[in-house]
């Protein structure tokens, strides 16, 4: 059997959620949208009863979360809707990190092309980018700043939090991608960051959902532009029908991990205890602060092997990955690992292992370092 360590690229839907989801699906199909008829007002309850569960979870008002396909449209109603009021203020100025996802990435490039000047401070080897950083970087024109909660690639952890309340100080716009942290780190996320993405795939959630909190100062909210146009759902920055299954099958996600995430804490811990000694038969080096990381996230480089080609060798034994999934076709260096400044041929063959504890208790951990051993050099 195989044992799925990929975790970070996404979870296996938990089965209570999958019979919730099935349930809207099947049973109360109603779309939320229609006031005609008992089924559509199930479900516009049901869907505002989600809202304001998942608005607590953050510390939020029900009226400042919106439901999105997941994080990666989140930061692009985020980051691209905020541009038309930066035009017009004449704040072309983002601030960032060169770590973020290529979902926060790519959006902020194509800004660029609008005439934003964007500013990718570099953490250093620890992954970790300074609060101290970042507030150095503010100038008079400074729109906003997009950081990431917890790094995909790494696990480390970033100081949205202290972040936040610096911010909240200033004129500029906090927004942070949650989708690693959210759950797990999920206190981090109740400061005053101004916009927040989730996706619900991350902790035991469908694909195809998730979530942006557009937190107010004061009375006003960050004033943001729709990218999109039709229907005028979800305060018209988001239109469409809304896919309760999913939305319901969210919520009862991030219920599940609430309630259960003591125990997840303590048993990733604990198997990632169990990896590492295992693993100290074999020379690999830790990539990121390990002072500062989520439990179940771990990116190693093995000295003198390729990590794809260790990928293969491990197939019938593991589910890992050299990265995120959204560049896992891509055979080039690492970028979180390059911006973190290590050497090429440690940036190359990073591996990162992810995991739920319920998914890992087949793993011989011992037979799988024995085998990384046999690949490096003089291993005889």
């Amino acid at each position: 059997m195989v044992t799925y360590l990929d975790a970070a690229a996404t979870t296996r839907v938990d089965p209570r959620v999958a019979d919730v989801v099935l349930h809207w699906m099947t049973e109360d199909f109603g779309n939320a949208g229609s006031r005609t008829h008992e089924y559509g007002v199930r479900a516009k309850r049901a869907v505002q009863q989600a809202r304001r569960y998942l608005a607590g979870t953050l510390n939020a008002e029900a009226g400042e979360l919106i439901f999105t396909s997941g994080a990666t449209e989140s930061n692009n109603i985020a980051l691209l809707g905020m541009a038309p009021y930066g035009e017009e203020s004449g704040r072309r100025h983002i601030v960032t990190s060169a770590i973020e996802h290529k979902a926060v990435l790519e959006p902020l490039e194509y800004l660029q092309t609008r005439g934003f000047d964007i500013d990718f401070i570099e953490p250093g080897p620890s992954g970790r980018v300074t609060v101290e950083a970042v507030m150095e970087r503010l100038r008079p024109d400074t729109l906003m700043v997009s950081l990431m909660h917890v790094n995909n690639e790494t696990g480390v952890v970033q100081p949205v939090a202290e972040l936040a309340h610096k911010l909240r100080e200033t004129s500029t716009y906090l927004h942070v991608d949650a989708a690693q942290g959210y759950g797990k780190l999920t206190h981090d996320l109740t400061a005053p960051i101004d916009m927040i993405s989730v996706s619900g795939h991350k902790i035991g959630g469908p694909k195809g959902v998730g979530m942006l909190v557009l937190r107010n100062r004061g009375w006003d909210a960050p004033p943001l532009k729709p990218i999109m146009f039709g229907g005028g759902q979800e305060r018209k920055l988001r239109p469409g029908t809304l896919p309760v299954p999913l939305i319901m099958g969210l919520a009862e996600a991030a219920k599940i991990f609430h309630e259960e995430h003591a125990q997840w804490s303590k048993e990733a811990a604990a198997f990632r205890s169990r990896l590492l000694d295992a693993l100290a038969k074999t020379r690999f080096r830790i990539n990121g602060d390990q002072e500062h990381t989520v439990p179940h996230i771990l990116n190693v480089t093995f000295d003198g092997v390729d990590a794809e080609a260790l990928i293969v060798m491990l197939k019938e034994q593991v589910a890992v990955a050299t990265g995120s999934a959204c560049t896992s076709a891509s055979y080039t260096p690492s970028h979180v690992l390059t911006a973190m400044g290590l050497p090429q041929e440690v940036a190359s063959n990073g591996l990162r292992l992810s995991w739920f504890p319920n998914q890992t208790a087949e793993l011989d951990a011992t037979e799988l370092a024995e085998v990384i051993a046999t690949m490096q050099p003089d291993s005889a």
